[in-house]
């Protein structure tokens, strides 16, 4: 029970009209039963705290962070019905708010090189770029319905599939033997992976990303790296990739032993809420058990399409994804390229141990950094804070690459440190916002959208993106931003863009939307 000391008079009035409304709800409601309402005894009590609670941050506004969450999760929690059998609610009410590279980047370059099908060699980066989009174009296709299966059979079967998927299209990625070949199994493995849907985005991107550029950078091509252990006319020489991919399909599998234990999400009773438009008088009078036909109504699916703050979230968010994609597979392919072509003249290892200095920052950012800016600035103000300051940063890439020893891996780490940081914010808010645009029950749909819109710009992404790479290079001598600097201006109109939109009167916020 809430303490309030120094009381105010109207404070003691305000506790005993709430005191009084305690006894109309134990005495004159009944408790009810049965799978789409249970909601008793627990529901009354929980709402009295909440209303208690109302008061307390009403009184209360400089209190510690830690409790205002608690205050504001537990009214959350009373607008819906908690059903003991159902698994998404026990899900639900566990689980805690979270806010948020890939490996065949590191080797692309070279794999798509030994497959000799570039006559030269600044024409690679683009034919790199096309084995990168393969992969989104085939989730492009089929988002939407991975999405429906989500909210029809679960989130869990879906998860399951593109796990498989990983095993089996990962590990042939790695025996390829033609670049035709690796292109059919990344747009197979894109088609029947509708992982980003029904999961949730968290630190553990962050895990990956230390992790997946280990594995890349220092795994591919062992048998020039360690000849020791790798024997030459062995399999790990006849495919040099097999490796990284093995090791990665390995790990899916126990990954997929786990997915045993991995609860389900989906709710399996009809959803019900509070009447919007009821005041807190009125809400405690009808009982405020969220089970009144009088008070509640059981939420209805709405046409996504016409649901503005949903699809101008989704826009927004692809415009982010396209410079994302476009910006991490480039970054690879111009570390590795020649100084003569404005690159690095980057390893693997040297790619690798860049890109898992990022991941363990971002690991710390989304865990102690993140949230608390976003409070601060919220996620829309963050992600326009972000974006203006990537601007400039990525424009000083080709100025790096000028520098050589202990100051270019400091700067470039920094550097890439800061980009991935400030691109996480922005991917996070707009995550978030394309969350809270719609109800729980839709989200998988909401997702399946959003997946396709975002994995068609995702396809233009390392396609386009290689392309103007191998564009750039071939102009070293232009006159107006010469070389790379003429790819890092292309990045940075994209990121302009986005941020333009992040702005009102395009983007629309909804309001009053149940968050999990």
């Amino acid at each position: 029970m809430l303490v309030v000391t120094d009381q105010t008079e109207k404070e003691q009035k305000m506790q005993e009209s709430i005191f009084g409304h305690q006894e109309k709800l134990v005495t004159d409601i009944p408790a009810t039963t049965g799978p789409s309402f249970a909601c008793d005894h627990k529901i009354k009590h929980n709402l009295l705290l909440f209303v208690l609670d109302l008061v307390e941050m009403e009184e209360n506004h400089n209190e510690d962070d830690s409790k205002r969450e608690g205050l504001l999760l537990k009214k959350e929690n009373n607008y819906n019905c908690y059903d003991e059998n159902c698994p998404g609610c026990k899900v639900e009410r566990a689980k805690q708010m979270k806010t948020d590279m890939s490996i065949r980047n590191l080797f692309n370059i070279w794999l798509v090189s030994d497959f000799h099908i570039a006559k030269r060699e600044e024409d690679i980066s683009g034919y790199a770029g096309y084995v990168g989009s393969a992969f989104m174009l085939g989730r492009a296709l089929t988002s939407i319905l991975w999405g429906i299966i989500a909210d029809r059979f679960g989130r869990k079967p879906v998860i399951i599939i593109g796990i498989i998927a990983v095993i089996i299209f990962n590990t042939l990625f790695g025996l390829s033997t033609s670049f035709w070949m690796a292109v059919t199994t990344r747009f197979f493995l894109g088609s029947l992976n509708g992982l980003l849907g029904p999961m949730k985005f968290s630190a553990a991107w962050g895990i990956g990303l230390v992790i997946g550029p280990a594995l890349g950078g220092y795994l591919a091509q062992p048998v020039v790296k360690y000849p020791d252990v790798f024997p030459k006319n062995s399999i790990w020489d006849k495919f040099p990739y097999f490796l990284p991919s093995l090791i990665i399909s390995i790990f899916s599998f126990v990954v997929l032993i786990l997915c045993i234990w991995l609860p389900e999400t989906l709710h399996n009773h009809p959803r019900i809420e509070s009447a919007a438009a009821a005041d807190d008088d009125d809400f405690l009078e009808t009982g405020g058990t969220g089970c009144d036909d009088k008070d509640k109504r059981i939420q209805k699916d709405e046409n996504l399409f016409l649901n503005w703050p949903l699809m101008s979230s989704i826009i927004v968010y692809c415009v982010f994804s396209l410079h994302d994609m476009a910006y991490q597979e480039v970054f690879s392919l111009w570390a590795v390229s020649p100084r003569r072509l404005g690159g690095l003249n980057f390893t693997t290892d040297n790619v690798g141990d860049v890109l898992s200095v990022t991941g363990t920052g971002l690991i710390i950012y989304q865990l102690f950094v993140y949230p608390k800016l976003e409070k601060a600035f919220g996620p829309i103000g963050l992600a326009r804070i972000a974006g203006v300051v990537s601007i400039p940063l990525l424009q000083s890439y080709p100025f790096i690459a000028m520098l050589s020893g202990f100051t270019l891996y400091l700067l470039i780490n920094i550097a890439s440190v800061s980009k991935n940081l400030l691109q996480v914010s922005i991917i996070t808010g707009m995550f978030l916002l394309q969350n809270r645009a719609v109800e729980q029950h839709q989200r998988g749909a909401a997702n399946g959208i959003a997946m396709t819109a975002m994995s068609i710009f995702k396809t233009i992404g390392p396609a386009g993106g290689g392309a103007i790479l191998a564009w750039s290079q071939k102009r070293m001598g232009a006159s107006f931003l010469p070389g790379v600097h003429m790819l890092f201006f292309i990045l940075n109109i994209v990121m302009g863009l986005g941020v333009l939109l992040l702005f009102t009167p395009f983007l629309t916020i909804r309001k009053n939307t149940p968050t999990t």
